[in-house]
């Protein structure tokens, strides 16, 4: 269980009354979105037949759910994350689904003592940890020898417009935003390769590669779009926050998607690193 007076209170805090709630509702939404991001990731991992796995940061269970598909059961995979909403999803998706080597812990990767594991893995994760070297440190010790951690985080700002591209249409209408901290918790405190590089060598892997993905994504249409914008991420703190703003940069919002839209739906270019390190 984490320690809701430990390192990474306010992250348990907001995953948990805030964040998780809402990605729970957006479920489908969100993993709609990142599948196929977190499945290029999934195919550096490789994992084998009877693996034993960790899922950091697992939310509602679909990349380990996905895991447990490929470690048979013979494997083991167990999902960990400090949102008990998201938990909650996550167990009855493994039930329904009958994957029985499919687990889930209410935990800090930042500080549970993890069972040995061949492999450790994470979509988007691992990016929120108040002392990012003590939580790779503690990966790592969770690693057998050999043992190998991929997983995959946001590049800048700049080079995600899907998250950017709603935030700039409605930033006439929006209280001006606080100043953003490097190396804050985040989801793009990784961005800098050589800051994540030096952060993964201070927890104790060695051997270390990082490298671009570049993919569209987005929604299946505009009303998609405009339901995920205004709900998630920066803006839709901003808008709980300012519940009389949501009328006007709803219109804005969705006239911005519209004109990124075709037949597909709304797809913007996103920027990641997927990350091998032992």
């Amino acid at each position: 269980m984490p320690d809701a007076k430990g390192p990474n209170a306010d992250q348990i805090a907001y995953w948990n009354a805030s964040a998780g709630p809402t990605w729970v509702a957006l479920q489908e939404i969100i993993e709609a979105q990142l599948r196929d991001l977190g499945l290029a990731a999934i195919e550096t991992l490789a994992p084998r037949q009877g693996e034993r796995l960790i899922d950091i940061g697992c939310g509602c269970g679909d990349t380990t759910l996905e895991l447990a598909r490929r470690v048979g059961p013979s494997g083991a995979v167990l999902g960990a994350d400090i949102s008990r909403p998201m938990l909650d999803v996550a167990r009855g998706r493994a039930k329904a689904l009958t994957l029985a080597q499919a687990t889930f812990a209410e935990a800090d990767a930042q500080t549970q003592a993890f069972e040995p594991a061949d492999g450790a893995f994470s979509r988007f994760g691992v990016m929120f940890f108040a002392d990012p070297p003590a939580a790779f440190a503690n990966i790592k010790r969770a690693l057998k020898p050999g043992g190998r951690l991929v997983f995959i985080c946001w590049r800048s700002v700049a080079e995600n417009p899907w998250m950017t591209a709603p935030m700039a249409a409605a930033a006439h209408l929006l209280p001006p935003p606080a100043p953003p901290v490097p190396g804050a918790p985040g989801p793009f405190a990784f961005a800098d390769a050589h800051y994540l590089r030096g952060v993964l060598d201070a927890g104790g892997f060695g051997s270390i590669s990082i490298e671009p993905c570049d993919r569209k994504i987005g929604w299946a249409n505009v009303d998609t779009a405009v339901h995920a914008a205004l709900n998630l991420g920066p803006l839709g703190a901003i808008l709980r926050d300012n519940p009389a703003l949501r009328e006007p940069v709803t219109a804005t919002v969705r006239e911005a998607f519209a004109a990124q839209a075709d037949e597909a739906g709304v797809h913007m270019p996103s920027g990641s690193w997927i990350v091998v390190a032992r």
